[in-house]
């Protein structure tokens, strides 16, 4: 199937808050991981979301080039042609944007779809996040309903957050603390600021203690009854049920019953970056520890091409990172549920 069209992804984020299952957003920053991706996906016959941060970007454009429009421009062509050889719908994401990169990212990348939609054509990403957790609330939504227009024009979702994730990634650094819990009050500004479907569509990124990065089950306060708090206050207020389509960042170490909840809660979308890492990069290792003196000219020696060729490794790389997406797709509930 081709890249989802706004139509199709829409119908996607629809059928998971309907049915209570959510889709697994895989950061990916190589073709290969991308083509992980697609696999892990269609081995589950789920739909899925692949997704590219700044700094993701940023590699993806080489390293003598470093520059993030350019990287996510090319990562999402490719997409466009390899996606259409797998049997699921796929949605392109771009990741967490704050202020400072918003005009070198998701602004340029928003004019792309906007000429290609004037053109006749679908939008070059589906979704984009506009991360204003660093700023604060009134400004942070000032900023994401120009942004909302923006993205109507491209029929394009925005992505917004409210509250804190904590930890770091790609250079963004959340404090741990209270912010790590977003508010009904925040819930209700939102709404304010942004409506309901009514001036675009849009997923938010409601926080319930999420951190970014390694670790264990219960080193972190999670609260998915916050996610039930906001949904019923808005819906109370505004007569809607269920009416975010939210989005669970930070799960790392999260159970099985804290995804759950969520998911049961309204999260359509929860982001997976550390775990696919983990699960891409660990048979590397196993490959070139088995393989030492093939993969490295030991004592002058010549090595062994078949186990240093970087395909030799890639293709068990590939397959440790499509499992971890499969096994994701269990737990949000998203496996065999691909559209026809």
């Amino acid at each position: 199937m081709p890249i989802a069209t706004p139509e199709v992804y829409a119908e996607m984020l629809d059928r998971a808050k309907r049915e209570g299952f959510a889709y697994p957003a895989i950061n990916v920053t190589s073709s290969q991981t991308l083509n992980a991706a697609l696999r892990g996906f269609a081995e589950a016959e789920s739909d899925g979301i692949v997704q590219v941060s700044t700094g993701g970007a940023d590699y993806l454009s080489g390293s003598t080039v470093k520059d993030m429009v350019t990287g996510a421009t090319a990562l999402a062509e490719y997409a466009h042609v390899v996606a259409a050889k797998y049997p699921v719908n796929i949605a392109l994401h771009t990741d967490h944007c704050p202020k400072d990169k918003l005009d070198g990212f998701v602004r340029p990348l928003l004019k792309i779809s906007q000429e290609r939609v004037a053109a006749g054509q679908n939008p070059l990403f589906q979704s984009h996040m506009w991360d204003g957790s660093a700023v604060p609330l009134d400004e942070n939504l000032s900023i994401a309903a120009e942004l909302l227009e923006e993205a109507r024009k491209a029929n394009i979702v925005l992505e917004v957050e409210i509250g804190v994730v904590g930890g770091e990634e790609d250079g963004v650094v959340g404090e741990i603390n209270e912010k790590l819990y977003s508010t009904v009050e925040d819930a209700l500004a939102t709404v304010e600021s942004l409506g309901l479907g009514d001036r675009g569509h849009y997923l938010l990124a409601a926080t319930f203690g999420n951190v970014h990065g390694v670790y264990k089950p219960g080193h972190v306060k999670l609260r998915p009854e916050v996610l039930k708090e906001i949904q019923e206050a808005v819906a109370a207020k505004h007569g809607q049920e269920k009416p975010f389509y939210l989005v669970f960042h930070g799960g790392s170490g999260s159970t099985l019953e804290e995804i759950r909840a969520a998911v049961s809660y309204g999260v359509v979308k929860m982001n997976i970056d550390t775990d696919t890492q983990y699960a891409f990069t660990r048979p590397v290792a196993d490959h070139m520890f088995k393989n030492y003196d093939g993969v490295l000219k030991v004592d002058g020696d010549v090595g062994n091409k078949k186990t240093y060729d970087p395909r030799a490794w890639g293709k068990s790389a590939e397959k440790g990172m499509a499992e971890r997406i499969a096994h994701a797709c269990e737990n949000l509930l998203s496996s065999g549920k691909k559209l026809g």
